[in-house]
């Protein structure tokens, strides 16, 4: 079992500005040996740790976490897109060996149209051209400019971070069931089970999950739909141990192999993770 999507962070970096004390839950550190008890008790082997500040200083820490320890099997970091300089340094950290990706922080960027804009597209580029993923961090909003990126970059490996994170706590399905399954008919693009207890009402059950999640299952398949945490974001909705049951419950009726690729395969396949030794 992988974790696709989690985080670390640690506060005296000083470059979370999205992190502030009023995010009582999360305005801590959060550090592998927190993680890892709850990952154990959830039979995760594996997980992809992924960027939660817009700076290089973040995807370095990342990284150093990875070489650390060997159950973060990828790091997804950061990388200033619009920089004149940006496919240089894509190249360059295309060379550690524990980057699998890149994630621009686009549901914080003011302007919807951003991931558009010329200056982004030699970036784009350089990620396809050195086999990195794009993790698509967008509301529901940017789901058609979403579209019109792929469009003009069909080879590039992107994956919809919390399933575009749709409004379930005001019920809304209909537009973003839309432009998801328009997104689903680009076959290099999967979508990420993670992040959506934080979209729903503060009391949220299964009953309100399972719309979206079957979904996203029915239009991009096990196989391009990989389980999340967003730990620890999650804990501000009832937390990994309970996204992790629901989880299961929302999978029950898959295959075995279906349940496979959603709880790890697809992660394996798309970020190109190593294979694990036995003693992994």
């Amino acid at each position: 079992m992988i974790d696709a999507h989690q985080h670390f962070w640690r506060l005296s970096r000083g470059d979370y500005d999205w992190l502030t004390p009023d995010l009582d839950v999360l305005y801590r550190d959060f550090e592998p040996a927190d993680l890892e008890p709850l990952m154990h008790a959830a039979g995760v082997r594996r997980t992809v740790l992924v960027q939660a500040a817009p700076t290089r200083e973040e995807t370095d820490f990342l990284l150093g976490l990875a070489r650390q320890h060997s159950w973060i099997a990828g790091v997804v970091g950061w990388v200033d897109l619009e920089g004149a300089d940006a496919p240089a340094e894509i190249a360059a950290l295309a060379t550690e060996a524990e980057l699998v990706g890149v994630r621009p922080m686009i549901q914080d960027i003011a302007d919807p149209d951003w991931m558009l804009r010329r200056e982004v597209e030699p970036a784009l580029r350089a990620l396809a051209e050195q086999g990195l993923a794009f993790d698509a961090l967008v509301k529901p909003v940017h789901l058609p400019r979403l579209a019109t990126l792929l469009a003009r970059h069909p080879e590039l490996r992107v994956v919809i971070d919390h399933a575009g994170k749709p409004r379930i706590g005001d019920g809304e399905i209909e537009t973003w069931a839309r432009d998801m399954s328009a997104l689903s008919l680009r076959t290099n693009t999967c979508c990420k089970l993670s992040g959506l207890v934080t979209e729903a009402a503060p009391d949220w059950t299964n009953a309100d999950l399972r719309p979206y999640v079957d979904h996203v299952l029915d239009r991009f398949g096990a196989e391009r739909v990989m389980w999340g945490s967003d730990w620890p974001v999650v804990e501000m909705a009832g937390g990994y141990a309970r996204w992790r049951e629901t989880s299961m419950s929302l999978l029950r009726d898959l295959s075995e192999d279906e349940r496979g690729a959603v709880l790890g395969g697809t992660a394996a396949r798309f970020y190109r993770l190593p294979v694990p030794g036995p003693e992994s």
